[in-house]
């Protein structure tokens, strides 16, 4: 028990460190975007270029996830780059997964531009008065 305790407070102590949210939300876009270009012919809508750049795009918003999670300190390229790619995925496959992928990776790209390194914790306004009250 008391080990699965470790591993949860190592997990969040990882998570905290990063912009997790941001780098999870781009790369989820990017699987989403890809798994949206095996759909039937019949879904899909033939937007642009469906070429390679169809397929490259979503590919390069997981990397690109995956390494604002696992390099947090080249954070600030990677979301831009990831916007950037991101919106060039409404062009080249099925309005950037049909506008959820495309909505993903956008939020995510913005969460990790936002995310700050070294901020205090949020803490609730209870807290805040318990400490308030405390000390005065």
């Amino acid at each position: 028990m008391s080990r699965g305790r470790d591993l949860r407070s190592a997990f969040r102590q990882w998570r905290a460190d990063r912009p997790f949210w941001g780098g999870l939300l781009l790369a989820l876009g990017g699987a989403w975007i890809l798994l949206t270009m095996k759909a039937s012919l019949k879904v899909i809508l033939h937007v642009g270029m469906q070429g390679l750049a169809g397929y490259l795009l979503p590919a390069l918003m997981v990397l690109l996830g995956l390494l604002t999670l696992f390099n947090p300190a080249q954070r600030l390229f990677y979301s831009i780059t990831g916007v950037l790619v991101t919106l060039g995925t409404w062009l080249t496959s099925n309005l950037g997964g049909f506008f959820v992928g495309l909505l993903l990776g956008v939020v995510g790209s913005c969460l990790a531009f936002g995310w700050l390194p070294d901020q205090e914790p949020r803490r609730s306004r209870r807290e805040r008065r318990r400490s308030a009250v405390g000390a005065g």
